[in-house]
């Protein structure tokens, strides 16, 4: 055989071979370093609980952590209350709420802590008023309410859809003569309490009311903000725990009639619209990711580093802006971080927790609007990265604003979302007009009919005074349509790092790999070896 024969003829197995030795290499050398990253740090499984209005914001993010970087997070949605309480009482590494602990003007006891701890905001959004209504066999998606005409209702105050004071937010609907019914939370709950701050503000008339027929003594001259919605025996209010619950109760199809506040997110979840709150400006809005974002360029943060209250909100003013595109009721969540070893929090727990909070306030962000939520302004964010940098045991990567990635973020700093947030159509204006679009998860294809399956019955309509139909049109929030649950998948996640099983598989194919390469010659060899030794070193054939 020629010398090119026998190289034609060995190159397979010398590829083979080298790509064995190259995957061994890789394994044997990840393995190592593997094992270095383990010996420096420990990524301890960690347990938290509260809201359950950023809750699918926040599970999303921790599915996401688990598939990519296997960190350990387990999140009960408990209520804000319970999130506040657990922590407090240290069986839980942290808490999420959207009120502070010691809230001013509250009819509940719900002192500070004796843990060490720190706000760190999470997500913004929109508390929405999600509603289930028909009219001619037709759901109603385009339904728009003053915030007085909601006080009116989660008051008793109105008890039926075909009030005046909801004819004359809707000048073009028919509205039935059918029972309101409102649904409330039955547990400690952070939107609740967001929901009672702002009755308590802007229509303390009915808000102190309505306390009185409850028993609940007023605070400082007013009824309080709580976090457990009072109800009337025989009031025809529904009460429900958990963000979940009061949205799946509303998306029953035996609850004509029923509205509740809730997070947009959980709406939108649901294929079910949401009412345009009408703002201060004149004009009837939706709590998309822009509207929010605008409305709460008008929040005010608490900026003092030495107050207990560092970095928490105070939205008088988002509830009173006269910007067009504004949504009245939007507001931000807190995760709630130890700042000290106590309570069984160890540093290999503070590990996790700052990776994550690193994590989500960049890469999470990306996420937060088709999810329902709105992303954190560059304040906030800046902020939130000193805080985490709070946490013992932690070493967060901070990438800074530069590699931060935030759909929010302006090269000058400023908020992008905001600045480039639609103005409403002249149809969203306080008046004789009304537009027909959906909003919500019923933006478009989400109406249906009670006797039939026409086309005016799936168009997403809703049906005018006259007997007609205005057609729905507009895109979902982030490209969300009717029915489509939200996969919570962020538009940019990182990597997945291999693991140590990786590695380990990737040396024993390589080295499995070689074995198979090297050993056929070496066997071939010494057989050819004893059948010289047997016949006289003769020439083999």
């Amino acid at each position: 055989m020629t010398m090119t024969a026998r190289i034609v003829r060995a190159w397979p197995r010398l590829l083979a071979t080298v790509i064995s030795m190259a995957v061994l290499a890789v394994g044997i050398s990840g393995l190592a370093n593997v094992s270095q990253a383990v010996a420096d740090t420990v990524h301890s499984p960690i347990v938290g609980s509260g809201s359950t209005w950023s809750a699918n914001a926040l599970q999303t993010w921790i599915r996401n952590v688990w598939a990519n970087y296997q960190w350990k997070i387990t999140y009960s949605e408990s209520g804000s209350t319970i999130g506040r309480t657990d922590f407090a009482n240290g069986t839980a590494d942290f808490g999420v709420s959207e009120i502070p602990y010691a809230i001013a003007n509250s009819n509940e006891q719900d002192s500070r802590p004796n843990r060490k701890y720190a706000y760190m905001p999470i997500v913004a959004g929109g508390t929405a008023f999600m509603y289930n209504l028909v009219i001619g066999g037709k759901k109603v998606s385009n339904l728009r309410l003053s915030g007085e005409t909601v006080a009116k209702i989660f008051t008793g105050v109105i008890s039926r859809w075909d009030d005046p004071a909801i004819k004359a937010d809707n000048p073009s609907l028919a509205l039935p003569s059918i029972p309101i019914v409102p649904v409330v939370r039955s547990d400690g709950s952070g939107a609740t309490a967001q929901v009672s701050i702002w009755l308590r503000q802007m229509y303390p008339k009915y808000w102190d009311a309505y306390c009185g027929k409850v028993g609940r003594a007023p605070v400082n001259g007013h009824c309080g903000v709580t976090s457990n919605y009072p109800t009337v025996a025989g009031s025809g209010f529904v009460s429900r725990s958990g963000s979940n619950g009061v949205a799946g109760y509303v998306a029953q199809s035996h609850s004509v009639g029923a509205i509740t506040f809730v997070e947009y997110s959980y709406a939108l979840n649901a294929g079910f619209p949401v009412a345009k709150l009408l703002n201060a400006a004149g004009y009837y809005t939706e709590p998309t990711a822009q509207n929010v974002a605008v409305a709460l360029l008008k929040a005010k943060i608490n900026e003092n580093e030495n107050s207990a209250d560092y970095l928490t909100q105070n939205l008088a003013s988002v509830y009173t802006d006269s910007d067009k595109r504004s949504y009245p009721l939007s507001s931000y969540s807190y995760i709630i971080l130890p700042t000290a070893l106590e309570d069984g929090f160890t540093n290999d727990k503070g590990v996790t927790l700052a990776d994550f909070g690193a994590y989500f306030l960049c890469e999470g962000q990306q996420s937060a609007e088709v999810l329902g939520y709105s992303p954190l302004p560059i304040n906030l964010v800046k902020a939130g990265q000193k805080q985490i940098q709070k946490i013992p045991g932690g070493n967060p990567a901070i990438k800074g604003i530069a590699g931060c990635n935030n759909p929010t973020f302006s090269s000058d700093g400023s908020n992008k979302l905001a600045k480039t947030a639609p103005y409403p159509p002249e149809c969203d204006k306080q008046g004789a007009t009304q537009c027909a679009t959906g909003t919500g998860g019923a933006k478009e294809s989400t109406a249906q009919s009670g006797s039939g399956t026409d086309a005016a019955s799936q168009s997403g309509t809703a049906v005018g005074a006259d007997g007609t139909a205005g057609a729905a049109t507009g895109a979902g929030v982030g490209g969300i349509t009717s029915g489509q649950q939200v996969s919570g998948t962020p538009q940019s996640i990182p990597q997945a790092r291999l693991t140590t099983t990786a590695y380990a598989s990737m040396a024993a194919a390589g080295a499995l790999l070689l074995g198979f390469s090297v050993a056929p010659p070496l066997l071939r060899t010494r057989g050819r070896h004893t059948w010289f030794r047997r016949d006289g070193w003769r020439k083999r054939r």
